[in-house]
């Protein structure tokens, strides 16, 4: 998973608030509550997927290809917390921002705010040098939520926030997902956030029927306008994996090609040949292939179960990116 909430909770919460509403009403309430607020300008659980597949793919590039020699700038290099969050209780949670700090990273990807308040992380954040460009957050269920979701992430300095995690086997229940999700985007896109959708496996492999999947539901009704996509490149590579792909990571690049949204960032996650999460460089995928195919402007790295122990996972997550080349 990669959110720290309860997900099973605001899926029925966005669901239910959707249906009554609809897309007008819900755009109407959300933009009365934003002139009645001043919202300010920028500037100024469900279940998860399982790991797996079949294993024994070859995920890399042919062998003896020439690189271009580009590397990731250590600027849009993030992390996603949820990655950390068995250490991040208690004084676990200073200790782990400085650690991150230490190793590089100057972004994070937040799941939460661990008890404090947007402008209290901000302070926090701020004396270490580090930004939370983007955060995940699940759609909203009322105007009076979004508003907050939206005014936190202009405290807090974010560019991004993305909805984390739907699923459901109604092909309904996407096509109202999509609708309040370009609903909840305009208003984030009044105040300088970008608003996007990330992605597990099962939007390529459910079958809402006739063949249709989530995936070709979101990417027909979201608007490319508001709405851009955060690619988790395992989750992709696992969805080619799940449908018979021949090559796995060409999947992955295809389904980034299509997209008419932009994909602006990737979550950074390997896979090891037996379809096991595994901290960047040590598993399967050939991320540099990617990159060269469609550089984005942030990359998170993330590992939902870290290999040894979560700040390693970081270290390695960073210098990996830091090295890779494309």
């Amino acid at each position: 998973m990669c959110y720290g909430f309860d997900g099973a909770t605001e899926l029925y919460k966005s669901l239910e608030s959707t249906k009554n509403l609809g897309r007008r009403n819900f755009l109407r309430g959300a933009l009365a509550m934003g002139a009645g607020a001043g919202l300010a300008v920028a500037g100024a659980g469900s279940a998860m997927a399982a790991p797996g597949g079949e294993p024994g793919h070859d995920l890399r590039g042919k062998p003896g290809k020439p690189r271009k020699g580009r590397k990731v700038p250590p600027g849009l290099i993030s992390i996603q917390l949820y990655t950390l969050r068995s250490i991040m209780r208690g004084d676990g949670v200073d200790a782990t921002f400085e650690a991150l700090a230490d190793y590089g990273y100057t972004k994070v990807e937040l799941a939460g705010l661990y008890g404090r308040t947007p402008e209290a992380m901000r302070t926090y954040l701020d004396e270490l040098g580090i930004t939370p460009s983007s955060s995940h957050d699940g759609i909203s269920n009322s105007p009076a939520a979004l508003q907050a979701k939206i005014a936190g992430a202009v405290t807090l300095g974010q560019t991004y926030m993305n909805v984390p995690y739907l699923a459901s086997s109604v092909a309904d229940d996407w096509r109202l997902w999509a609708d309040q999700m370009n609903a909840e985007a305009a208003l984030a896109q009044q105040s300088g956030i970008k608003y996007g959708y990330h992605n597990h496996a099962h939007e390529f492999t459910t079958d809402l029927g006739g063949g249709l999947t989530p995936w070709e539901v979101f990417t027909s009704r979201l608007d490319p306008k508001l709405v851009h996509l955060e690619v988790d490149l395992y989750w992709a590579v696992t969805g080619g994996v799940g449908v018979g792909a021949a090559d796995p990571v060409q999947f992955a690049i295809d389904v980034i090609r299509d997209a008419p949204q932009k994909v602006l960032e990737y979550h950074v996650k390997d896979r090891d040949a037996d379809g096991g999460f595994a901290d960047l460089g040590t598993g399967a995928i050939d991320f540099a292939r990617i990159f060269d195919a469609h550089p984005v402007k942030l990359y998170a790295v993330e590992n939902d179960q870290p290999d040894v122990t979560p700040l390693q996972t970081a270290e390695v997550g960073y210098n990996y990116l830091r090295n890779v080349r494309f």
